[in-house]
């Protein structure tokens, strides 16, 4: 429907005929809004109000655009100075009042995702990653490791979704005694609208039981808005704190960096920037990322999504596209107040089509946080090393940051000094271990990953205690069969295949 529903808006000749398509889609959403916030409780109107009011404005836009939102002709390399290395910013060395630029800063994580993906239930920063620890446990422990180290007052604020607050505020009462401050604020709750009528599937404002799949959270484009709206924005701004570092709370690399935090504090140009995103070079596996470009003069993050079909190859190739986007983010807060009460922020929509369990085609619409680097006085790009960017989306990320292969200090992981060479190892688990729980069943401990290159597994197979992998190996057991690789084994540059209850070694 929304392809023939732009086809034919171009080839209407009259504008004026578009237009009342719209308007009859703005009116139709417009009742339907209205018969959903009809359904509110006294004491949900004014949030539900804000998150359709927000909604409304989306669609609105959603209804405007046509097409790719990037003039494919219009894309330009970055100039030389709008992406600087990290190597140059570290080299300005640290003032000796760091203490004093700390307690300028906030640390935002993005904690509205759930572990549905690898198999849990509740919020994906719930998940144990190490030694017991959640992705929570260790985001509190490095900020509260820099407090005590520099006596400062760096607060950490999550940004939860309704599907992740209820499970994240129970948990929180475990940090009632660290020395960290912990806020939370809610990110807008949408509907989801029916992919043929561009309806709201919702009939009203509930959002459990039948009505979970009627509601969404938009995207964490949503986090201007909703951080303006919860109050807390304001509230920090009037503890004297300038800056965020936003990150997603499932990439453990993101860690407070005090030579970028220098750089925003005491500019070498004396002209502070109001936003950073920090951009990390690009393997062949992060082809799909998001990258920095020059578009009309300002710096632009271009998505895949918003590529046209005929470039999608050339944007996904490293020699071209050099750099991604680690959603690593240095905001100026007085920057956000600003446009946000101007509704000056301006990010492209992802339409995230979906289909829900009875068969029903949905489309959500979403922004993303750093697509909005564009509407920010001087924006700035920093190349940061690979070690920032270590996100785990799925088991084979991990069993990286579960193995030898990085050690834990203080909330933190960095790779070990007895790994020669930096480069991850490229680890490929089958869909026997997608679930975390099966995941961790097949593992007896986490095999000595030290000098290993390659490792992919698929089909039923188990490790036993304390075993080694070297180079590259391949274990594949056939439909129907079993590998049990037992304790101690070491292997090196191996093809295990068949159906295998003991190999030499």
């Amino acid at each position: 429907f929304i392809q023939d529903f732009s086809k034919a808006m171009s080839q209407a000749g009259s504008s004026q005929f578009q237009e009342v398509i719209r308007q009859e889609l703005e009116y139709s959403m417009k009742v339907e809004l209205d018969k959903i916030l009809a359904t509110a409780h006294s004491n949900e109107i004014e949030h539900t109000k804000k998150d359709l009011e927000g909604f409304k404005k989306l669609f609105h836009r959603f209804l405007q655009e046509k097409g790719p939102s990037v003039d494919w002709g219009k894309i330009q390399r970055p100039p030389e100075d709008s992406i600087q290395p990290y190597e140059k910013i570290k080299a300005r060395g640290l003032p000796d009042n760091i203490a004093s630029v700390l307690n300028k800063l906030v640390v935002v994580k993005l904690n509205g995702g759930l572990g549905t993906s690898m198999g849990c239930k509740g919020p994906k920063s719930l998940i144990g990653v190490r030694n017991e620890n959640t992705f929570l446990d260790l985001t509190v422990q490095q900020i509260e490791h820099l407090n005590k180290s520099y006596n400062t007052d760096v607060p950490l604020v999550l940004m939860n979704s309704f599907n992740t607050d209820d499970d994240t505020k129970k948990i929180l009462q475990k940090y009632s005694h660290s020395r960290v401050k912990i806020y939370t604020f809610n990110q807008s709750r949408y509907p989801r609208i029916n992919k043929e009528t561009l309806l709201p599937i919702a009939k009203d404002v509930s959002y459990s039981g039948e009505n979970t799949e009627c509601w969404y959270p938009p995207g964490h484009g949503d986090i201007y808005a909703s951080f303006y709206n919860s109050g807390l924005l304001d509230n920090l701004i009037a503890e004297g704190k300038e800056y965020i570092f936003v990150s997603n709370i499932d990439n453990l690399g993101a860690t407070v960096d005090l030579y970028i935090l220098n750089h925003l504090m005491n500019p070498p140009n004396g002209k502070r920037c109001e936003f950073v995103m920090e951009v990390t070079n690009k393997t062949r596996a992060d082809v799909k990322g998001g990258t920095l470009t020059q578009y009309e003069n300002k710096l632009r993050l271009v998505e895949i999504a918003q590529v046209p079909k005929a470039h999608v190859d050339e944007f996904k190739s490293v020699s071209k596209f050099k750099i991604f986007n680690t959603n690593n983010l240095w905001i100026a807060l007085s920057a956000i107040k600003r446009l946000q009460e101007k509704n000056a922020i301006d990010m492209e929509i992802i339409v995230n089509p979906k289909t829900l369990d009875g068969g029903l085609n949905v489309i959500q619409l979403e922004t993303a946080v750093g697509a909005a680097i564009k509407s920010f006085e001087n924006s700035l790009g920093i190349n940061v090393p690979r070690s920032r960017f270590l996100p785990v989306k799925t088991t084979s990320d991990l069993l990286l940051v579960m193995s030898n292969l990085y050690s834990l200090n203080a909330g933190s992981l960095t790779m070990s000094e007895k790994r020669e060479f930096p480069t991850v190892p490229l680890v490929k688990l089958g869909s026997s271990f997608t679930k975390v729980q099966d995941y961790l069943r097949r593992f007896e401990s986490i095999p000595d990953m030290l000098e290993l290159d390659h490792l992919t597994v698929s089909g039923d197979v188990t490790f036993g205690k304390n075993v080694s992998l070297k180079g590259t190996v391949i274990i594949i057991a056939n439909h129907g069969d079993r590998i049990d690789i037992p304790a101690g084994a070491v292997l090196e540059n191996k093809i295990v295949s068949g159906n295998l209850r003991i190999l030499d070694h």
